[in-house]
């Protein structure tokens, strides 16, 4: 059968080659009728694709090393590192996949927005109080996404479902314990998470 063969930059040609056939259970066997390609290359990825790396930015110790608990491999501080040289360095120039703020403060969102490469996504999870910039000089050529949105609890259900099949463990996102009579100490220790290391705090009678 004839296929386009493609042998680097500027060099692609109709060659007779062996009939397609599945080796691997990734394989998959296309037929392409038309392509219109604009000002850009065909790319290809795997289903299974992962994360390279897992970032996570942060102006307190005790959230860096919860993040690096649950799974981060790279810890930033925030104010002292380089978030934006971190990134560009570990993705050869180009910048996060995808960036999710989850503080909610002006400083915050233009970083996640400078972080993010052509064609990425900002996931903008944090609660904002005060309004912040939107660099679209900067933001409209890279073709970026950005999402915006409160927790609607549509998978709450699920996720309860997961907890007591025992398919899910929060214990480790518990940090601290209160009884009910002590309202105001949890809700102090939660605001001062920089300080006390809170993550999530549990009220019980």
């Amino acid at each position: 059968m004839k296929g386009l063969v493609y042998g680097g930059p500027g060099t692609r040609s109709w060659t007779e080659v062996p009939d397609p056939r599945i080796q691997d259970p990734k394989d998959a066997i296309i037929r392409i009728d038309a392509v219109t390609i604009c000002g850009t290359d065909l790319h290809i990825l795997g289903g299974d694709d992962s994360p390279s790396h897992i970032v996570v930015i942060d102006k307190a110790e005790s959230r860096l090393q919860a993040a690096k608990m649950f799974g981060a491999d790279i810890t930033v501080v925030a104010g002292a590192d380089d978030p934006l040289g971190t990134v560009r360095e570990l993705t050869g120039g180009l910048g996060a996949d995808v960036a999710m703020e989850a503080v909610g403060t002006p400083q915050t969102f233009e970083l996640c927005a400078a972080l993010v490469r052509p064609g990425g996504r900002v996931a903008n999870i944090g609660v904002h109080g005060k309004p912040a910039t939107l660099h679209l000089e900067d933001l409209w050529i890279r073709n970026v996404t950005i999402t915006t949105g409160l927790v609607d609890t549509s998978s709450t259900p699920a996720l309860l479902d997961m907890l007591v099949a025992g398919q899910l463990d929060p214990g480790p996102m518990v940090t601290h314990r209160f009884g009910l009579d002590e309202f105001m100490a949890a809700y102090d220790v939660f605001a001062d998470s920089a300080h006390s290391g809170a993550l999530k705090v549990v009220l019980s009678r």
